[in-house]
């Protein structure tokens, strides 16, 4: 009888081998480095940025990256207070005690560049 668990349980784990993902580079050439990307990373002068200051066009810069934040907007849980620094600096915003931790997750998904020097 312990002799089928073991078995069974042998079988088990070869079995999730070939389910679960040997990698997370599917798709990815051998080689390369993860951290290594082919995208451009486009530069924003604080000019360009401050066009951008609407409900419907809305950018801002935390700590020199370019984020633009007009799909989030509307879903802003602090409401209009996305707009204070539209098309500017918001990064002592970003950063205050009204945020949880997961805005810095969340963030990453609307950087569109990097702010000129």
């Amino acid at each position: 009888m312990e002799l089928i668990v073991i078995a069974m349980i042998l079988l088990l784990l070869v079995g999730a081998l070939f389910v679960i993902p040997r990698s997370n580079r599917k798709g990815k050439a051998r080689g390369t480095h993860p951290s290594v990307t082919t995208k451009t990373i486009r530069t924003y002068t604080k000019e360009e940025v401050s066009l951008h200051n609407t409900r419907t066009d809305c950018w801002i810069i935390v700590k020199d990256k370019v984020y633009n934040v007009t799909p989030y907007v509307e879903e802003h849980p602090g409401g209009d207070a996305i707009l204070n620094n539209a098309g500017g600096d918001s990064t002592k915003g970003f950063y205050g005690p009204q945020h949880a931790t997961r805005v810095f997750d969340m963030v990453d998904e609307f950087y569109i560049g990097d702010l000129k020097n």
